[in-house]
């Protein structure tokens, strides 16, 4: 079937290019103007924090919002008359600010917060939203900031912090997809040598990558589409078309180097590594698809765009390229770069050959050293802690980093997450019962304040805020949300008829974290077990597939292994700009298997098709291993190189 399909692409190249650009424009046209909006929803059904959040919203609409610290300094002392009066008609102007619910004044303090520092030089005044956060418009914080910026002077400083903030400074980046291309160009051009070569998986990125992400508009009609994920569907879809396109573009040109004309050259190309680019790409649309299984609503859109820009450039491979490879003809080799024009034959004077010759001599000698390296690797894994890092991670020229750093000075790491207790009370009664709860959390050790209870006007609801001790990235705050939720709170509202949620961006990321190690082994599961079928179907055999998913969680474990090291332990992070240890983003080890899992069987299945190819062309497996590992190396290894600049790329671009 494959073979027809080629052969029909390749003599009908007019007809298949003009289907492709019809259905690039109209795809294009349609996601601008019947695209749908991202979404906003970030909620996590069954977590108490949700819990808490849906009370409020119900009973406490206006504790129910984003929030944004304003903290400053002033070297004469917060109460020094010409900064109270500054800082008054500051707090004036914003709480005139639309969306604004209300501003906590710390001159004021009217929820009992302890918002002047002992020393008297740092304060912060808390602004509620009577929104959440992501739905702040970013015009309103600059106007915000604006006013700040407007206030300061000399001997103060005014900086903001809160989740409206964060949550407005975060901006996908923009024209990273044209500097991956830039390094993809550079990395075909060494690989290939010919600009022609080159072009090819180029335009058929572009292809994909387009239909794809009107693809993704178009979805979010009807799923949630979070606004960053045209940028994760670009960068997995920018590796996966280039690295499907240089597979085949690279077995067309070993034809056409054997003395194979163009067309026969086409179809054995699509029949060899079209056919693994077919079975390599549904194991990653199928990873992707995979994250459908953790349950969280703003992973919808991630999985369906990314595996729709996956589908469609493997489409792609299979149908525009062999068109394309019928417009170049013998031409593909023409525009060499001087040195750097390389030839595909299988020569046993290769780097590769040579390599896989020596491994094979030595197998159990090679493979001990590789298996206690990768070991070493993962070792770090297993002391892997999940949460979120707090803006003491942040860049020092963000507010928020600044804000941080001053409310750390003047209070303790512990008052930039603050625990929002949101609890159910019988009137009155309830809120004597709150009140004991107050000096019951006050001695729990790990705490360094908690507010007096606040009601609503029903007196049906009330909050507290309890600010821990340590940072909101410390374990030891998560042992504290832990701690309250297991223990104080239930021992001392038993019986009363008050129910008592704990909520807050602290608690929301324990909450997400401890969801994160529920159903990632189920996502692990059931992908690895539909690849093993698959790969079954392939090769025909189950000691192949086996073989690949161990050697992929393998390599996926020490992926873990050098994100612990890096980012929690610390070890070499001042050389890629990270200063401060933290805990491993909860999200990171699902999106990284997902990619990975995938990515890497994109490999295994390319080199284990030839070896195969081989095999069956030689019947001899030593030799068979030797020139499926000689004539995959080099493509294997460029198409690991565009994948990481494509993704290096995209890191810089975040702020």
């Amino acid at each position: 079937m494959l073979q027809r399909l080629a052969r029909w692409c390749y003599t009908h190249r007019w007809r298949t290019l003009v289907i492709w650009i019809v259905a690039l424009v109209g795809l294009v046209f349609l996601g601008k103007t019947a695209g749908g909006d991202y979404a906003s929803d970030f909620s996590l059904p069954g977590a108490e924090s949700q819990h808490a959040l849906d009370l409020l919203k119900a009973r406490f609409p206006s504790e129910s919002g984003g929030t944004v610290d304003i903290v400053f300094k002033a070297d004469q002392g917060v109460n020094d008359p010409a900064v109270k009066a500054s800082m008054v008609h500051f707090l004036a102007q914003v709480k005139a600010l639309p969306r604004i619910a209300a501003v906590i004044d710390p001159y004021q303090a009217g929820q009992g917060e302890p918002a002047i520092s002992r020393d008297g030089r740092i304060a912060f005044a808390r602004v509620d939203f009577t929104v959440q956060s992501q739905d702040v418009p970013k015009s309103e914080v600059d106007r915000l900031e604006a006013l700040g910026t407007a206030t300061e002077g000399p001997g103060l400083q005014i900086e903001f912090g809160g989740d409206v903030i964060q949550n407005a400074q975060f901006e996908p980046p923009g024209g990273a997809e044209a500097v991956g291309f830039v390094a993809a160009i550079l990395i075909l051009l060494i690989s290939f040598g010919s600009v022609l070569a080159m072009g090819l998986p180029i335009m058929n990125a572009l292809f994909g990558i387009g239909i794809g992400l009107s693809l993704v508009f178009l979805f979010a009609n009807f799923i949630s589409v979070p606004n960053f994920t045209p940028q994760i569907a670009s960068m997995i879809g920018i590796g996966v078309g280039i690295d499907y396109a240089l597979f085949i573009v690279t077995r067309y040109r070993q034809g056409l180097h054997e003395d194979r004309d163009p067309q026969g050259a086409t179809l054995v190309a699509l029949t060899t590594a079209g056919r693994a680019v077919i079975f390599a790409g549904t194991i990653v649309v199928i990873s992707l698809l995979g994250l459908l299984l953790m349950g969280f609503q703003f992973v919808q859109g991630i999985a369906v765009g990314a595996a729709a820009a996956v589908f469609v450039t493997m489409l792609a491979s299979v149908t525009l390229l062999p068109a394309m490879l019928g417009f170049v003809g013998r031409n593909i080799d023409k525009l060499h770069i001087p040195r750097l024009r390389r030839t595909e034959n299988v020569s046993s004077k290769g780097f590769w050959y040579r390599w896989s010759r020596l491994i094979q001599r030595r197998p159990v000698a090679t493979g001990l050293v590789g298996l206690v390296a990768i070991i070493a690797l993962i070792l770090p894994f297993f002391s892997m802690r999940l949460g979120a890092a707090d803006a003491g991670n942040d860049p020092q020229h963000l507010t928020t980093r600044r804000a941080y750093d001053l409310l750390s000075e003047g209070f303790g790491p512990g008052f930039n997450g603050p625990l929002l207790l949101a609890a159910r009370i019988p009137g009155q009664q309830g809120l004597a019962v709150m009140s004991r709860l107050q000096q019951e959390i006050a001695n729990t050790p790990g705490v360094a304040a908690v507010t007096p209870p606040f009601p609503n006007a029903k007196v049906d609801t009330a909050i507290m805020r309890v600010y821990p001790a340590t940072s909101p990235q410390d374990a030891a705050t998560s042992d504290l949300v832990k701690k309250l939720r297991d223990q104080v709170i239930p021992q001392a509202t038993q019986g009363t008829g008050v129910q008592v949620l704990i909520d807050g961006e602290t608690a929301f990321f324990v909450d997400f974290a401890t969801k994160i190690g529920q159903r990632l082994p189920v996502l692990i599961g059931v992908v690895i077990l539909l690849s093993f079928i698959l790969l079954m179907m392939v090769f025909r055999s189950i000691l192949v597939p086996v073989k690949a998913a161990v050697m992929n969680l393998l390599s996926i474990g020490a992926a873990y292994g050098v994100i612990v090291s890096v980012f929690q332990k610390g070890w070499g992070a001042s050389l890629i700009g990270v200063d401060k240890r933290g805990p491993i983003e909860s999200w990171v080890p699902m999106m990284m298997f997902t990619i990975l899992f995938g990515l890497s069987m994109d490999y295994e299945i390319f080199l284990l098709s030839r070896i195969r190819e081989e095999y069956l062309r030689t019947r001899d497996n030593g030799l068979a291993v030797a020139n499926g590992v000689a004539s995959t190396g080099r493509v294997i290894t460029a198409a690991a190189a565009v994948m990481i600049a494509v993704f290096l790329t995209f890191v810089v671009g975040f702020d």
